[in-house]
């Protein structure tokens, strides 16, 4: 690995930025390259035991590979799953390592996943700026919405799959026909299509999936809202609303799906220690729900990644980006205090942690399994570039924002920026806050500090520029 081609960071706590650091060798070392037999002909990230290639752990490797500087390709990834889909527009949650067929089990018969393919290509667009690509992959997209509509949804315009689809593992929702976390990803997966076609310009296709995705939040917010506990639920067969709060709720935040009174009551239970505001954020169940234990076993009440993620940037849609910033960073305090325990014991990085004390859960077959990428870089890269340093990037609009509580020692240095690298560091000396800005082409710099209540937006020019903070 090249080190200089990735983009380095620097944050007040080394620790931080020697996890980042490390999270890059270690993709570097499970960077595998397909086989012939697989049918996988780039690259893709691997971990010890795999016997399936997963398509919804390839979209989330894709949010943080889009920061590699393209030193590792996130479009294989994907790409190997649009090779694979079939006439009726399927793409299956799971293929084979050793010969690229689709893998099937019995509680899931038809391979079904949550579908992140339209929000994951909306980033790679804002992050990598290919427009061609959206064009050639829309047609695959839409076939597989299709399909998901033909075969799940139902009458009442929600959709039923099995609850082992959402990756919940023995959280107990046996009585669940329409899962609130899988029809709000269904809404996501609308929201951002219709967002593709905006990019594309192309008006019937951006009319067409917002016109679906308001169709589903409608429903979810009529069906699934329980206006005495104000919070999003499964439904049963009979569309009676199931009374266990799971975190898959709060992915209605990020589909901007609660008006904004009823997301004021969803932030306050994530804050409520007696709910999901636990001291390592956020367990899969509440804190109150009768299948909660303190001594975690799979992933029922475990913090797992990829829903830290989901809630992060849900709660950046309702402008809570102090909270989210705070959430962000005690999870990375867990993830640094299981890989440096205390005494002898060897750490590392894992699939899922505890709520409210340092480690992993209990093991449930194959979970937490060890150092297993696809989840733990989505904090280590991922959330710390976008939440903990607060840095948004669009590519194709030549914008970087900027966005933090109060200026600390951060920043970054050679990130891609349409073929250009740009980096963004905040510094103190004599004269006050500073920030020093390098880049090789013009773009536009928008920086806004909270609690200062200071925002200022500025054309930054090719070669060497600072700005005082004091003179805003």
């Amino acid at each position: 690995m090249n080190r200089e081609s990735i983009p380095s960071i620097h944050f007040y706590d080394q620790d931080f930025v020697d996890l980042y650091d490390r999270s890059w060798v270690w993709i570097d070392e499970h960077w595998t390259q397909g086989t012939e037999q697989n049918g996988f002909s780039g690259n893709y990230i691997s971990y010890e035991g795999q016997k399936t290639i997963s398509q919804f752990h390839s979209c989330l490797c894709a949010l943080f590979l889009n920061y590699s500087n393209q030193v590792y390709s996130p479009f294989d990834m994907l790409d190997f799953f649009y090779s694979k889909q079939e006439e009726n527009g399927a793409i299956r949650s799971e293929y084979s390592v050793e010969d690229g067929k689709p893998v099937f089990s019995s509680d899931n018969p038809e391979g079904v996943v949550l579908p992140l393919f339209a929000y994951a290509e909306y980033l790679f667009y804002h992050k990598i700026g290919n427009k061609k690509r959206l064009k050639d992959i829309v047609p695959v997209l839409e076939n597989y919405f299709n399909w998901l509509r033909e075969m799940f949804q139902k009458e009442n315009g929600l959709f039923s799959v099995p609850v082992s689809a959402c990756l919940t593992g023995n959280v107990p929702r046996e009585q669940t026909c329409y899962p609130v976390d899988f029809n709000t990803m269904v809404a996501i997966n609308a929201l951002y299509l219709a967002n593709i076609g905006d990019i594309l310009n192309d008006k019937e296709l951006s009319f067409r999936y917002k016109r679906l995705y308001f169709s589903l939040k409608t429903r979810i917010n009529n069906l699934m809202w329980d206006p005495e506990t104000r919070f999003y639920y499964d439904l049963d067969e009979n569309e009676n609303r199931i009374p266990l709060k799971i975190i898959g709720s709060f992915w209605t935040m990020l589909a901007e799906i609660p008006n904004d009174e009823r997301a004021a009551f969803m932030v306050e239970y994530l804050k409520d220690p007696a709910y999901f505001g636990t001291d390592n954020p956020f367990p899969s169940v509440s804190v109150d729900s009768p299948c909660y234990r303190e001594d975690v076993t799979g992933c029922c009440g475990a913090v797992i990644p990829f829903n830290v993620y989901g809630v992060v940037k849900g709660l950046e849609k309702y402008g809570e980006y102090v909270f989210a910033r705070e959430c962000a960073i005690r999870n990375m305090y867990f993830i640094l205090d299981t890989l440096h325990p205390e005494g002898d014991k060897p750490g590392d990085v894992w699939e899922a942690y505890l709520p409210n004390k340092e480690g992993i859960p209990a093991a449930e077959g194959e979970f937490p399994r060890k150092r297993f990428l696809p989840q733990a870089c989505l904090m280590t890269i991922a959330l710390m570039i976008e939440d903990i340093i607060g840095l948004d990037v669009s590519l194709p609009r030549k914008t970087v924002y900027w966005t933090v509580p109060n200026l600390e020692v951060m920043g970054i240095e050679n990130l891609s920026l349409k073929r250009n690298l740009i980096t963004i560091l905040s510094n103190k000396n004599a004269r006050g806050w500073e920030i020093r800005l390098e880049s090789e082409k013009l773009y536009y710099f928008t920086i806004e500090i909270i609690e200062e209540k200071k925002k200022k937006t500025l054309p930054i020019p090719s070669g060497k520029c600072s700005m005082l903070i004091d003179k805003l």
